[in-house]
C-alpha cells in the first residue's frame, strides 16, 4: 500500500483558528468527524456532523477533561497494522475502527510561559492527551496522517483533492518526523521550565527545541546550510521583531544583529544610544542627547568597519537619525520603533533591513546560551552579570572623577559585549578604541589605540581620542604590561575585574602613573 484513503479524522485542537473552513473540507471528502470537547462544540455549531470521542470510548470525559481520550478505541484505531491479519482480527474483536488522520495542535504551553503565567496555570496547560495520540500516530505513519498545525492539513487536504481522497505515504512519514519533533520541542519547553521552577542548573537529561522561522540560503559560508529556529522566548530581539523591509535575512545578519540587540539592551534607555556591529563585535558604540549625535559619535570610532555594518538603538528611530545612518552602507537597523518620517527614508533603501521590536532586552535577566561540541552541548547561563557605580572598587591613590566613572561604567558594559580578550578605550560617552578577540591582552591594548590612530588621521584630527579616555579590560591584566599600553594610548582610568596574582604590581604601575584603577570584581569573557 503505497497511499492510505481518509475515511475517519480526529480533530482536536486548542487554537480553532481555520477548523471548520477545513474540517468541511474533510467532509466534502466524505471523511466522518472525530472530536472532543471545545473543537466538537464549535464544529456543531457550524453545522457539521461529528462523533463524540466519549461515544467512541463508552467513557465520557472526566476530570476537567484531563482524561478523554488515553483509551484504546483511540490509540488502537491509531495504531493498528492496516496490514497485519493479527491487528486486523484485534481490531474487529474489539470493535475498534482506523482513524486515518488526525489533526491536533496542542495546549499553548510555550504561550502560557511566554505570558508569565503562574505555576498552576503552566500546569494546567501541558497537554498529555495530544502529545500521546500524536506520537501514536506517527508511529503509525504508513496508514496514519497527523498533522500538528493549519499547513500540515492543508497539505493533506491538497493531496486528497488531487488522488480521490487518499494520502501517499511520502506524505504521510514527513508528517510523522514533524510530529517527533514538535513534541519533542514541547516536552523540551516543559522540561526547561519545569527546572527553572525548581533551580536545578544541571539537570540530569536536558532538552532544547525550537520551531522553524525560516530556512536560510546558507549558513556563516556558501557551502553550510542553515535555518532560524525560534525557541519561544519572548525576549525583544531577531526572534520577536518586525521585518519591515528590506530583503531576508542571513545567517550571519541574525547573529550580527542578534549581538547588536543585546549590546543596546545593556545600555538601557536612559539615554539615547548607537551600537554599530560588525562580524559580531562593536565597532562603535556612544551614548548622546539625540540619536544622530550618538549614531556620529558611534561612527567615528572606526567608520571603515562601519561600512555595511548592524545598527541597533534604544530609541525608537526617528527621520534625522534615519537620514544620518543612509549616509552609508548599513545592512541592518534594529530599534524599538519608527516614526513615519524614518520610514519614508529608508523606504528608498530597498536593500536595507530594517527590524522593530516592542521592547529593550532586559540584560538582568536570566537565561541559558548553548553550544555545541563534538558528541555533546555546552550550557551555561546567559551572562546576566551586572555591575552599577557603587559596586566599583576603587584600588589606587588616584580616584576617578564623577565623569570618569561615568565613562567607565559604560567602557564597561560595551566590553561584556566584546569577543575576549578585550580593551575598550571610551570618552564623553562614547567609544574611542575598540580591540577583539586576541590571543594577548596586549594585543587587544594596541590594536584599539590603532583603531583610534586610524580614525584620527581618516577624519583629520589633530589629536588621537584616546588621549584623556578611560580604558575597560573584560579580565584582568595578567600582568602590567596591558595596562601600560592603555596607559601609553592616553588612558587616564582603568576599570577591570581584578584577581591576579598580580594585581600588587599592576596596581603599583598605575599608582606611578598617577592612573585611577577599579576593581568589579566580576569577569567578562565571551568566546
Amino acid at each position: 500500500m503505497t497511499a492510505t484513503k481518509i475515511r475517519r479524522a480526529l480533530l482536536s485542537v486548542s487554537d480553532k483558528a481555520g477548523l471548520v473552513e477545513r474540517a468541511q473540507a474533510l467532509a466534502s471528502h466524505g471523511v466522518e468527524l472525530l472530536s472532543t470537547g471545545g473543537t466538537a462544540r464549535t464544529l456543531k455549531a457550524a453545522g457539521l456532523e461529528v462523533r463524540d470521542v466519549s461515544d467512541l470510548t463508552g467513557f465520557p470525559e472526566m476530570m476537567d477533561g484531563r482524561v478523554k481520550t488515553l483509551h484504546p478505541a483511540v490509540h488502537g484505531g491509531l495504531l493498528y497494522l492496516r496490514d497485519n491479519a493479527d491487528h486486523v482480527a484485534d481490531a474487529d474483536r474489539h470493535g475498534i475502527v482506523p482513524i486515518d488522520l488526525v489533526y491536533i495542535n496542542l495546549y499553548p504551553f510555550e504561550a502560557t510561559i511566554a505570558a508569565g503565567a503562574g505555576f498552576e496555570a503552566c500546569i494546567e496547560n501541558i497537554d498529555i492527551g495530544g502529545p500521546a495520540m500524536l506520537r501514536a500516530a506517527a508511529k503509525n505513519g504508513d496508514f496514519v496522517s497527523v498533522c500538528t498545525d493549519r499547513g500540515d492539513l492543508d497539505r493533506v487536504l491538497s493531496e486528497m483533492t488531487a488522488q480521490d481522497g487518499q494520502v501517499s505515504r511520502s506524505t504521510s512519514r514527513a508528517l510523522a518526523a514533524k510530529t517527533y519533533a514538535r513534541t519533542a520541542a514541547y516536552d523540551a519547553a516543559i522540561s526547561q521550565w519545569y527546572a527553572a521552577q525548581l533551580g536545578e542548573a544541571a539537570p540530569d537529561w536536558i532538552a532544547f527545541g525550537g520551531g522553524l522561522q525560516e530556512k536560510l540560503r546558507y549558513g556563516e559560508n556558501p557551502h553550510q546550510g542553515a535555518a532560524f529556529y525560534a525557541n519561544g522566548e519572548a525576549r525583544p530581539g531577531v526572534a520577536t521583531a518586525r521585518q519591515v523591509q528590506g530583503k531576508a535575512l542571513s545567517y550571519n545578519n541574525l547573529n550580527d544583529t542578534d549581538a547588536a540587540y543585546e549590546l543596546i539592551g545593556e545600555l538601557g534607555s536612559a539615554r539615547p544610544a548607537v551600537a554599530i556591529i560588525k562580524h559580531a563585535n562593536p565597532c562603535g558604540v556612544a551614548q548622546a542627547d539625540d540619536l544622530v549625535s550618538a549614531y556620529q559619535a558611534a561612527l567615528a570610532c572606526d567608520s571603515t568597519s562601519a561600512f555595511g555594518g548592524i545598527v541597533a538603538l534604544n530609541r525608537p528611530l526617528t527621520g534625522p537619525a534615519a537620514e544620518a545612518i543612509s549616509a552609508i552602507f548599513t545592512e541592518v537597523v534594529i530599534a524599538p520603533g519608527a516614526d513615519e518620517a524614518a520610514l519614508s527614508i529608508f523606504a528608498k533603501k530597498k536593500n536595507l533591513r530594517l527590524l522593530l521590536t516592542d521592547g529593550l532586552p532586559d540584560p538582568a535577566a536570566p537565561g541559558r546560551t548553548v553550544k555545541t561540541l563534538a558528541g555533546g552541548l555546552l550550557v551555561q547561563d546567559r551572562d546576566f552579570g551586572r555591575i552599577n557605580l557603587e559596586d566599583l572598587n576603587v584600588v589606587t591613590q588616584a580616584a576617578p572623577s564623577a565623569e570618569q566613572m561615568q565613562d567607565l561604567l559604560f567602557a564597561w558594559r560595551v566590553a561584556k559585549h566584546v569577543k575576549s580578550n578585550t580593551i575598550v578605550y571610551a570618552r564623553d560617552g562614547a567609544t574611542v578604541g575598540i580591540g577583539a578577540g586576541q590571543m594577548s591582552r596586549i594585543d587587544s591594548a594596541r590594536i584599539a589605540a590603532r583603531k583610534a590612530e586610524d580614525a584620527a588621521a581618516k577624519e583629520g584630527w589633530d589629536t588621537v581620542r584616546t588621549q584623556g579616555c578611560v580604558a575597560a579590560s573584560d579580565a584582568f591584566f595578567p600582568f602590567a604590561d596591558g595596562l601600560l599600553s592603555a596607559i601609553s594610548a592616553g588612558a587616564t582610568a582603568v576599570i577591570q575585574p581584578g584577581g591576579s596574582i598580580r594585581d600588587d604590581e599592576v596596581i603599583a604601575a598605575a599608582d606611578a602613573a598617577g592612573v585611577a584603577m577599579v576593581f568589579t570584581g566580576m569577569r567578562h569573557f565571551r568566546h
